[in-house]
């Protein structure tokens, strides 16, 4: 893949073989724009380096307006993402990966504080868009959608908007009322909610209200459930009922001894939650190993940290309760878990299923043309676009990791995509820059540096209440972690070049605006290409004109 500029035009016709003719005479540099792995990494598309950047300034508000373009959730995010940002952030092979999330928590934070809100929308299109679903990926396309001047009006089956971050994540990680506040300024941009409204006939419901494109975003809020052989004193919920009753204010009794069957972050938020409604004993049954769960690792870890013990390799036969039988299972040559035919016994005065979840997909059984995967998720093209047109589906409804972060992401590129659908053009994906992988840096030019951690309650503590767990880095904090970015791949304007260049060929063009080569001057040595710490400087063959 050849470089390119930051407007993604391609380079000057620098790249030569001896295939297309002429004799190279030399090499020159040419200044290039790689992008960086934070940024290939972020599922919501965020330009992560570009807004570190600016908070490392101390341009704040820039750096949030900055993130904002891609994601209108930061404060959310900086929460509840599970930053993958992070685990392919290059400075990992030097010390630490940047706090990313830290610093986007920071920026949420801060624009809620000081109340900064988006630009308004540009005159209005005429076009009207119906966005089903106000969970994550609902919320996003309709705030981009917005954005570009179309009508967007959200129906949602909840009494209030949010989906799963409202109904499914429990406050102890995202407070309600941060949730709000930046949901209340998505409807500042003229987004109309109509919530407590389930959609039984999409098409009926387009006419009805002229729409001239639907995204439908609704959430896995459905439990998948397993029989497991019960008398009637055992008490079996799923977790989902459980997570929504306690996030409408309920405080259901489940006993002192409460077990979880399941793997993923729903079973470690149950256990969790289970603890701070009075159990003493809180444990989790997995049939496979640590390392095979689907939750994130962090989630697990927490979840010890507060009592919550895990039972790995146990599938459960029986629940009589207050006794819960358990098969001890094993691993076979390939992986996958076996029966032992070994049974243990615990203690249990509640089940909790937590088996995974799917979207209730039943009101697109007749929609024409729509189809649905063996998983019972909506296929659609590459452009979100169902079989049927101008039906568009995103976030929890189509196969994908079901994250917060993933919903917005796809909720970005659907409304991009519903855009260039409502104006009649060809659908496009944008070209990306080559990644800057670490093996291209200069570190050499940077420090070992220490990555700052949030604080957290103590494990004691938290179990008493549903009080947020893990506090937010402050400005000093913040503005460090932003400063650690490496700029992989992208020109900081550290002087290097115009420094080590010995023909004077390097010409600064002013902050912001970089520099440029004066080839006139410049013999090819190189020197500015092997001292550069980012990867922003490549020699190109040069083919005589």
């Amino acid at each position: 893949m050849n470089p390119v500029r930051r407007d993604m035009t391609p380079l000057p016709d620098l790249l030569h073989d001896e295939a297309r003719g002429g004799p190279v005479r030399q090499r020159r540099p040419v200044y290039v724009d790689l992008l960086p792995p934070c940024n290939a990494g972020c599922p919501a598309g965020e330009n992560i380096q570009a807004w570190l950047a600016l908070a490392q300034a101390g341009e704040y508000e820039q750096a949030w307006r900055v993130l904002t373009a891609d994601n209108p959730l930061p404060a959310v995010h900086g929460r509840v993402c599970y930053h993958p940002c992070e685990s392919a952030c290059n400075r990992a092979h030097l010390d630490s990966p940047i706090s990313i999330h830290g610093v986007e928590r920071f920026l949420g934070d801060l624009a809620l504080e000081r109340r900064w809100m988006f630009d308004p929308p540009p005159a209005p299109t005429g076009r009207r868009v119906l966005v089903i679903g106000a969970g994550p990926s609902g919320l996003s396309a309709a705030y981009h959608l917005a954005r570009l001047g179309h009508q967007v009006k959200i129906y949602d089956a909840g009494d209030e908007p949010g989906g799963m971050m409202r109904y499914g994540i429990p406050a102890y990680r995202l407070p309600r009322e941060v949730l709000g506040a930046e949901i209340a300024r998505i409807a500042a941009l003229g987004v109309v909610f109509r919530t407590g409204h389930q959609v039984h006939d999409l098409e009926d419901e387009r006419r009805a209200g002229g729409f001239d494109a639907v995204f439908v975003a609704v959430g896995a809020h459905l439990s998948k459930r397993v029989d497991i052989p019960a008398r009637e004193a055992g008490r079996i919920v799923d977790a989902v009922t459980l997570l929504r009753s306690v996030a409408a204010g309920e405080r259901p009794a489940i006993g002192r001894r409460v077990a979880v069957y399941g793997g993923g972050n729903t079973a470690m938020d149950a256990a969790r939650v289970a603890r701070r409604l009075g159990a003493t004993e809180a444990v989790i049954v997995y049939r496979r190993t640590r390392a095979q769960m689907p939750a994130h690792a962090e989630e697990a870890d927490d979840a010890e940290r507060e009592g919550v013990k895990i039972n790995w390799l146990r599938t459960i036969q029986a629940f009589d309760g207050p006794e819960l039988t358990v098969e001890v299972m094993e691993l076979d040559e390939t992986g996958r878990p076996v029966p032992t035919g070994h049974t243990e016994t615990l203690a249990a005065d509640t089940l909790v299923l937590a088996l995974g979840q799917r979207a209730d997909t039943a009101f697109l059984q007749g929609v024409p043309g729509v189809e649905f995967g063996p998983d019972g998720t909506v296929v659609v093209s590459p452009t979100f676009m169902t079989g049927c047109p101008g039906v568009f589906a995103g976030g929890d409804m189509v196969p994908a990791e079901r994250t917060v972060t993933v919903g917005v992401g796809h909720g970005r590129k659907a409304a991009r995509h519903i855009n260039a659908y409502l104006h009649g053009l060809p659908a496009r994906t944008p070209p990306k820059h080559p990644v800057a992988e670490f093996d291209m840096l200069h570190p050499w030019y940077f420090g070992d540096t220490g990555r700052r951690e949030q604080a957290e309650r103590e494990s004691a503590a938290r179990v008493t209440d549903f009080a947020e767990v893990v506090a937010g880095l402050d400005e000093s904090a913040a503005r460090f972690e932003a400063g650690r970015c490496l700029s992989c791949g992208n020109c900081f304007e550290c002087d290097g070049c115009l420094g080590a260049c010995p023909e004077d060929a390097v010409i600064k063009l002013g902050p912001g605006n970089r520099y440029r080569f004066d080839y006139d001057r410049c013999t090819g040595c190189g020197t500015c290409f092997t001292q550069c710490p980012v990867h922003a400087i490549e020699m190109f063959p040069e083919v005589p004109r």
